[in-house]
């Protein structure tokens, strides 16, 4: 592209390198995770300048810039829920989440493909043992897009079925070797099916249009899919990799992340960029408000007694979104661990944990923009990037609050789920 801004680990402000020098944001890591974990968040800290740096260019582009996708696949970001047999981390989610954090305060389209990326690999080991082999003896460092909704049109024929459909919102299909996607078919009752299935970059054409007000650098494109065969082994009902009973279960014994649903992995990543967002805005905010003068008067406002007030508010509803999210993190590293499946009161607290973090991240940084001056408003400001970046966190459908609200409801007061909820 003729108008791409191409920018380097020189083209950041000194006081912007600083701070990512720094990693204020990098509040925490987890105490359990072993050295090579720790080190994997540590390499990611490395090349977290250069990912800010390129966070105007993955705008431009609509997609995660190249670069980037080298960087964490060269320190081995991309194998984190990967089995181990075939060279990955099995990463906990604490340490795995903790990663996306401090990815998204650099670059929150980055983040949001990325971790999609790497959480679908978790979902691709649930799958059959000849998919998994098929995928990753060819290609160690293949990763999956996914576009799940049931968009497209299912025609039953022997040994699968051929699927045709547009599949839109597939983040970061750009760089993906093959794409997850959603369908129904119709069971032995009549009822409809929720399944997925998995199929290879060559059988797919991404349509690029992908023209958003906000995370414009995750690259969600559209998937367009004709008349396509994919075969059973390739094929998994939703509700069995939900209750354990996908061919792929059981595979890997010694495992401390496959003992869990797809989804919770799967949806990990969106709290995680949220709250990036918002402790980076804590940052950013603190950084223009030191040198902030009023145009007009010439006043400092460094040390105004409404923004000291905004900053504290906002601090805190972003700590105690932290809080919420490690606590929820760690729960899922225990039932790992100890091979325990969630019950379903259980799974209802990590859906809508993750929905309300996001919901007390943004209005942490509504707080703070609303504060920020008209500046923060011009193109290529940081701090409207983050607002805007902000509220697409809560626009995904397992982050809509007002859904994960009347899940978590109907599940304190014993009610059935409402099977129409996402």
């Amino acid at each position: 592209m003729e108008n791409t801004i191409h920018l380097n680990r020189n083209d950041l402000t000194d006081q912007h390198h600083q701070d990512y020098s720094k990693l204020s944001y990098m509040k925490a890591t987890t105490s359990h995770s072993v050295n090579a974990k720790n080190n994997l968040i540590e390499k990611v800290k490395e090349i977290l300048p250069i990912i800010a740096a390129n966070a105007e260019k993955a705008e431009q582009l609509r997609q995660v810039p190249d670069e980037n996708i080298t960087l964490l696949k060269e320190i081995g970001l991309h194998r984190a829920f990967q089995p181990r047999v075939y060279g990955g981390l099995e990463m906990s989610l604490p340490d795995f989440a903790n990663c996306i954090v401090i990815l998204a305060g650099a670059c929150a389209g980055t983040a949001w493909a990325f971790s999609l990326l790497c959480t679908h690999s978790h979902q691709i080991s649930m799958f059959s043992k000849r998919l998994q082999d098929e995928i990753w003896l060819n290609c160690p460092d293949a990763t999956a897009s996914s576009s799940i909704a049931p968009f497209g049109q299912v025609d039953e024929v022997d040994g699968g079925i051929h699927l045709t459909g547009d599949y839109g919102w597939s983040s970061g299909c750009d760089h993906a070797e093959y794409a997850i996607v959603g369908f129904n078919r119709v069971g032995e009752d009549g009822n409809k099916v929720y399944c997925f299935g998995v199929i290879p970059r060559k059988d797919y054409i991404i349509n690029d249009n992908w023209f958003a007000g906000a995370i414009k650098g995750s690259g969600s494109k559209q998937l367009q899919i004709r008349n396509l065969f994919i075969p059973e082994y390739r094929i998994q009902k939703a509700k069995d990799m939900m209750e354990g009973k996908s061919a792929g279960y059981g595979l890997y014994p010694d495992s401390k992340i496959f003992y869990s649903p797809y989804r919770p992995y799967f949806a990990s990543g969106f709290s995680a960029v949220s709250l990036g967002i918002a402790e980076r805005m804590l940052d950013a905010f603190k950084t223009k408000q030191k040198t902030r003068i009023r145009a007009y008067t010439g006043a400092n406002l460094g040390a105004s007694t409404p923004a000291l007030m905004r900053l504290a508010e906002s601090t805190h509803q972003v700590a105690a979104a932290r809080a919420l999210l490690e606590k929820t993190w760690e729960d899922h590293r225990i039932h790992g661990e100890k091979h325990m499946y969630p019950s379903q009161e259980t799974l209802a607290f990590w859906r809508t944990n993750q929905a309300y973090a996001v919901k007390l991240c943004i209005e942490a940084v509504d707080r703070l923009f609303a504060a920020a001056g008209a500046t923060s408003w011009l193109d290529g400001q940081e701090l409207q990037r983050l607002f805007r970046d902000s509220h697409m966190t809560g626009a995904h459908a397992y982050t809509d609050y007002d859904v994960c609200a009347q899940i978590l409801g109907r599940e304190l007061m014993g009610l059935a789920p409402d099977l129409s909820m996402v």
